[in-house]
């Protein structure tokens, strides 16, 4: 059997169970680990690792776009959730609420933050004053909780990390711009970072944010043809203003309400990048947010040289900026292949004393399994352009996995086949709430985003003209 052929021990068949393949990889390969509370994860070390290399590229992007890093309280008084009506409606199932402490009842009562609109807006009435303070942009990395009934490591668990954008404008077109602008950094980042094909649009009123105008998405085709919410971009209007009194004194001397929106993604990306690419042989990561993006494997390690050579060559290629290891553990050389391919590390380089001999050294590619010699003279950059090719490669192959299995429906019966065949679903709908509710009920499936131009003629549900063109998916 030909070796990318082969399964992991105890790793479940990618195409036969992928539930369960995502719950064997995400915990043998030592992302995380169940937590003592019902629904909660332990983030392990090389799990985290992922993470801060998201959070070090979307740093970058954020701080790009005059975005500042605070910090805001993770217990919310329960008075401010009431203050949006919507908001506090839209949360309520899922918000965790503190009654005691130090041995005593609280007067009233705290949520832990599902969101942080509610404490954000308050601060930021106090602090806007004047037209001379907007905009303001900052951005908070946190932890929030959601009591959620049915969770799965990174997709959807009680407790998570992310990040939340908050800003405000004097104008309703500025907040607007700027909703579609973070939303378009997200897709930026998906692309370049984790090599991941989305699409992104406007999402119904049914599926927006609770307490917005408008909520903008980015959805991603997992292996088994159901879509994943990777991020939204949020525009709030004057709703929070409103409720929190962000009032500022314009130029013309007239005190206003600002515009506000808002914008997150969360450690759900982690589940999102193992789902898209990840194959019967466990992870396989994309180079940009790997924790180790080259595993140096010495082949008759006792041989003269061959360490002292590994040794030579991880340096050479950390200080060129590639993170590198080399295993020089007392492991045979097969199981560290196995090992370092369950783990999704981009590029293993194998060295002995032949490769010694010539100058070069044998890489080979997670992505696609195929081996190729390096000079070792060269070797920095051979790597970076081998991580560089791996890249793109990883985007194109799911991209055109996500493009194959893009389907049209004209009727509710096509577009059950269409989602029972692991596609999305591209078909009409009148705008009609009713008829949003049958889809689902019929097919199992809701409206992910909507198409930027409506090109279908009718409503897939009533056959009424259609208002806009939108993707349907089962969804994780």
């Amino acid at each position: 059997m030909a070796k990318e052929q082969q399964f992991v021990a105890q790793i479940a068949d990618i195409e036969t169970d992928f539930p369960q393949w995502y719950t064997d990889v995400v915990l043998k390969t030592k992302l995380v680990d169940y937590g003592p509370v019902k629904g909660t994860m332990v983030i392990r070390p090389y799990g985290y690792a992922i993470w801060e290399n998201i959070q070090k590229e979307f740093d970058k992007r954020f701080k790009d776009n005059g975005y500042e890093n605070a910090y805001f309280p993770l217990l919310i008084p329960m008075s401010f959730m009431t203050k949006e009506a919507e908001h506090v409606e839209g949360f309520a199932p899922e918000v965790a609420v503190v009654t005691h402490a130090g041995g005593e009842k609280l007067q009233e009562p705290l949520c832990v933050r599902p969101t942080s609109e509610t404490i954000i807006g308050t601060m930021y009435g106090k602090w806007v004053e004047s037209w001379r303070d907007l905009p303001v942009r900052m951005n908070q990395w946190a932890n929030v909780m959601r009591w959620e009934k049915t969770t799965r490591p990174f997709l959807r668990t009680s407790e998570f990390l992310w990040q939340e954008g908050h800003s405000v404008f004097a104008t309703a077109e500025e907040a607007e711009e700027e909703t579609q602008k973070l939303l378009a950094v997200y897709a930026e980042f998906a692309k370049t970072c984790l090599s991941m094909p989305v699409l992104t649009g406007k999402k119904t009123e049914k599926e927006k944010f609770a307490g917005a105008v408008a909520t903008y998405g980015m959805e991603a085709m997992m292996h088994d043809g159901k879509s994943l919410q990777s991020g939204t971009s949020h525009y709030l209007g004057q709703n929070f203003s409103k409720a929190f009194d962000i009032k500022f004194t314009d130029k013309d001397g007239v005190q206003k309400y600002g515009y506000t929106m808002s914008f997150g993604v969360s450690t759900r990306l982690i589940g999102a990048l193992i789902m898209t690419h990840g194959d019967m042989r466990g992870l396989v990561l994309p180079p940009v947010v790997a924790p180790v993006q080259a595993v140096i494997v010495p082949i008759a390690a006792k041989k003269a040289g061959v360490l002292e050579v590994c040794r030579d060559l991880c340096d050479r290629l950390k200080k060129a900026g590639v993170r590198a290891v080399l295993d020089d553990s007392e492991n045979s050389p097969g199981w560290k292949f196995n090992e370092w391919e369950m783990k999704g590390v981009p590029v293993r380089i194998e060295l002995g004393p032949r490769d010694l001999e010539a100058g070069k050294m044998l890489c080979a590619r997670r992505d696609n399994f195929e081996k190729t010699e390096l000079a070792l003279d060269n070797a920095e950059e051979g790597v970076r352009a081998l991580l560089g090719e791996i890249a793109v490669n990883l985007y194109n192959k799911a991209e055109e996995r996500m493009n194959s299995r893009i389907v049209s429906a004209e009727t509710l019966e096509e577009l059950l086949a269409g989602v029972d065949g692991g596609n999305f679903v591209r078909a009409g709908w009148c705008g009609c709430r009713a008829c949003e509710d049958k889809v689902k009920a019929f097919a199992q499936a809701t409206s992910r985003v909507m198409d930027k131009e409506n090109t279908a003629k009718k409503c897939v549900s009533c056959g009424k003209p259609s208002a806009h063109t939108i993707f349907f998916a089962r969804a994780y």
